[in-house]
């Protein structure tokens, strides 16, 4: 996998097609943010309400990330993405007509950013999910960075040009763009000839609890999300405190605003094209932590450091944010499974767009109270001690690296006895028969064993031992009904469930006997 080249997703037509419109968007989506934020900061002293912008523009995320994720596995991408971005451009439509009609006030503002952002946050779990229709699988990894690259690579060119706009133009104008690049977007979707969505779509609220049940039983995809909130709380410092100090010490107008968050969008384009060769040499892991300690450095430097000296460790920065986000992105969609990569990739976006929006909050209140370049300061030491935290709380193992491969599996029973679609709870009893040696591997072996029933659909597990017969072991577990058990057996167990089932089962001394059972009518 590693030795795929960084672009070879671009020769493909449809991949190429999206990642432009993906560009173009969002582009639009960083001149919508320096507009509106240079709006609130010659209308308002309050840092405070200058953050207000990130958060009302990522709140959304959070608000709607499990629906999101939800409608991605259940329904039709293609057509969830392309309702979205109509309706975003519709919202930054009526937000460019009160601006450019003069009625613009921040309560307004920051209503039609956050409804801008709705749109944004129910596209962005089916946009995640779709790379494994666009690219072959060993293309993941090359597919994932270059959509970081789009998005960070419009962060080089879209608030340096907005800052220029705004000047010459006022805010309406780049709102204006920003309902256009929706529309665009909108337009590279039609034309893509997406597979359909699922014949059978699981009902919503079985659905949402199969995915929380999946990331329960995931624990190198928590670690993933842990490493997200760890780095993005802090991180969001530096986005929401920026035009503050651009507009405090550092003396700056909107155009000084946007060549600064430009420099960090160089950074990001620049790391594309440095990472692959510098992960050869680095672990993931090592390179999460100098990331974020690089980051911190920057954020640090925000509060204190003339606009030269800031510009040149922006660009830096911009190379740690890509490189943080190359590998925790990349890593998530490897290590989700088909079935549930929309929803868990709607928690992930949640994680980080809620750390960046609830962070925003925190970190411009304080700033409110306290002054901007001390909160930086201290946000930027958090960021070092982040990255320090890698050597307690790393990427577990494999991360990434599993078989997500699914085999139709045979549930051994005539159809003519199959229980009704929706009788349940169905209870599974599986017999194990050991020899008494191999019993401490056996009970151990299971462990793994329970995390993968957990994921796939069981709502309750357990092994217990026979009193009377040490040979003697009993799997149980309980799943919600007869539809969801063949869920987990035909759809949801992928070739790295089955090893880990398949190797608990060797130790056995004859071959594990399974047998359902459902509620009886008494």
């Amino acid at each position: 996998m590693d030795s795929v080249s960084p672009w070879a997703p671009l020769r493909r037509r449809m991949f190429l097609i999206l990642w432009l419109a993906n560009l173009g968007s969002s582009i639009g989506t960083w001149m919508q943010t320096v507009g509106a934020q240079w709006f609130l900061v010659e209308n308002s002293s309050n840092p405070a309400l200058v953050s207000l912008v990130q958060t009302a523009n990522l709140l959304p995320s959070l608000l709607l990330g499990l629906i999101a994720g939800f409608l991605a596995d259940a329904f039709n991408r293609r057509r969830l993405i392309l309702g979205a971005n109509l309706f975003a451009a519709g919202a930054a439509a009526v937000l460019t007509v009160i601006a450019a009609l003069g009625l613009l006030d921040p309560d307004s503002l920051l209503l039609y950013t956050f409804l801008i952002g709705c749109g944004v946050a129910l596209a962005q779990p089916a946009w995640q999910a779709i790379n494994p229709d666009l690219v072959p699988w060993e293309e993941i990894r090359a597919a994932s960075a270059l959509s970081s690259m789009a998005v960070n690579g419009a962060r080089a060119v879209g608030p340096a040009l907005a800052g220029v706009l705004v000047s010459l133009f006022g805010p309406a104008f780049v709102f204006g763009l920003n309902a256009v690049s929706f529309v665009g977007t909108a337009v590279a979707v039609y034309i893509w000839r997406a597979p359909p969505g699922p014949e059978d779509p699981e009902r919503m609220g079985e659905a949402l609890a199969a995915g929380m049940r999946y990331i329960r039983a995931a624990p190198r995809i928590r670690r993933i999300l842990l490493r997200t909130a760890l780095f993005m709380a802090p991180a969001s410092a530096l986005y929401a405190l920026l035009p503050v100090a651009v507009n405090g010490h550092l003396r700056l107008g909107s155009t000084g605003y946007g060549l600064l968050l430009g420099a960090l969008g160089i950074g990001a384009v620049l790391g594309v094209v440095l990472l692959p060769r510098v992960k050869e040499r680095i672990h993931d892991n090592l390179m999460l932590g100098l990331a974020a300690a690089v980051f911190g450095a920057a954020t640090l430097a925000a509060g204190f450091l003339p606009a030269a000296v800031l510009a040149i460790l922006l660009v830096f920065a911009g190379i740690s944010w890509i490189a943080t986000f190359s590998i925790l992105n990349s890593a998530i969609q490897l290590t989700l499974p088909e079935w549930v990569r929309a929803r868990g990739l709607s928690v992930y976006l949640m994680v980080t767009t809620g750390a960046q929006a609830l962070g925003a909050i925190l970190w411009g209140s304080l700033a409110t109270a306290f002054g901007y370049a001390p909160v930086l300061a201290a946000a930027g030491i958090l960021l070092v001690a982040v990255g320090l935290s890698v050597s307690v709380l790393p990427l577990l193992p494999r991360t990434g690296r599993l078989d997500r491969s699914v085999a139709e599996a045979d549930v051994g029973i005539e159809s003519a006895q199959e229980p009704a679609p929706d009788a349940g709870p169905v209870t599974v009893l599986i017999a194990y028969e050991l020899a008494p040696e191999k019993a401490s591997e056996f009970v151990h072996a299971m462990h793994d064993v329970r995390l993968s029933r957990m994921r796939t659909g069981a709502r309750d597990w357990e092994l217990v031992h026979s009193v009377t017969d040490s040979s003697q072991f009993r799997e149980i577990y309980d799943v919600a009904t007869w539809r969801e058990y063949l869920r987990q057996e035909q759809e949801r167990t992928t070739g790295e469930d089955r090893r880990v089932i398949d190797e608990a089962a060797e130790l056995a001394e004859v071959p594990p006997r399974i047998r359902w059972f459902i509620p009886a009518s008494v």
